[in-house]
């Protein structure tokens, strides 16, 4: 069972590296990504906790924007850690995160949403990487709402009129980037209608041509038809077909391995890697 797309507190999931782990060892996981959101601070961890049976594919979710401001995630897998342009990369869009959720509050409190950034620090695990969920936890904790997926819903999603967008590397950009680290590009939710503005099949040649590797075409916010959509686009263009749960812990509803990859999908994007990267105890 492989599982390409999992968050942990070093983000915005609910889970320690740690336990995320032991939580992919009794789910039955054998290929774990850990993707956390613009960061790779939950690596050493998650490496320290590995046993037999489970193998690790490093990476981070990059967020990135188009040229006309839709908001996009690019999972690399497989990178140098130690690569410093790539976490320059991280460093700047994690740097971004501050101002724009000062922002978000003041516009929520405008409208008589009373809340703080002081509470959204206090929701937010040591050493996360800020955002939007932890904002959701904040106004769950003040009874604004019930839920963070109510939050994304009424108040957070990036058609509601509290969103704002930061500093963010293009798709094609975070692709260049991640390839050169050695690692893999695989566009995240792609078509998830659900969060706002997707991308269309036009934009695909471009990221092809910035070195785009696979789609994850499995994925809850994806509805069938986004699916098969999706599969069709992948196959045309040969590119990696994935599936994954973009696991949150109980921050989000999402469980671990409710979507997974292909064993020979999964081989073939392994193999695009510049080095053997995955981690095994």
């Amino acid at each position: 069972m492989i599982d390409l797309h999992t968050h942990t507190t070093s983000s915005d999931g609910t889970d320690s590296p740690h336990a995320l782990v032991n939580k992919a060892l009794s789910s039955g996981i054998t290929v774990l990504g850990l993707t956390d959101h613009d960061s790779t601070s939950g690596w050493a961890e998650a490496i320290r906790a590995i046993r037999p049976g489970l193998t690790l594919a490093l990476g981070a979710e990059v967020s990135c924007l188009t040229e006309d401001a839709v908001a996009v995630h690019m999972l690399g897998l497989l990178f140098d850690g130690e690569n410093k342009k790539m976490q320059v990369m991280l460093e700047e869009s994690r740097d971004s995160r501050l101002p724009r959720m000062r922002r978000m509050t003041e516009l929520l409190s405008a409208d008589g949403i009373d809340i703080s950034l002081d509470e959204v620090f206090a929701a937010m695990p040591e050493g996360a990487t800020l955002g939007r969920p932890h904002l959701a936890d904040a106004l769950v904790a003040k009874g604004h709402v019930k839920s963070r997926d109510e939050a994304f819903a009424e108040l957070l999603n990036n058609s509601s009129k509290y969103y704002v967008t930061h500093i963010a590397p293009s798709p094609e950009d975070a692709i260049r980037v991640i390839r050169e680290a050695g690692g893999v590009a695989v566009i995240a939710h792609p078509f998830a209608t659900r969060r706002g503005q997707t991308l269309s099949a036009m934009s695909f040649p471009s990221l092809i041509a910035a070195g785009l590797n696979g789609i994850e075409v499995d994925h809850r916010d994806h509805s069938q038809e986004e699916r098969e959509q999706l599969r069709g686009i992948a196959r045309d263009l040969g590119l990696v077909i994935t599936g994954a749960s973009d696991y949150h812990g109980t921050g989000k509803l999402n469980l671990m391995g409710e979507n997974l990859t292909d064993p020979h999908q999964w081989e073939i994007l392994e193999s695009m890697a510049d080095s053997r990267r995955t981690v095994t105890s």
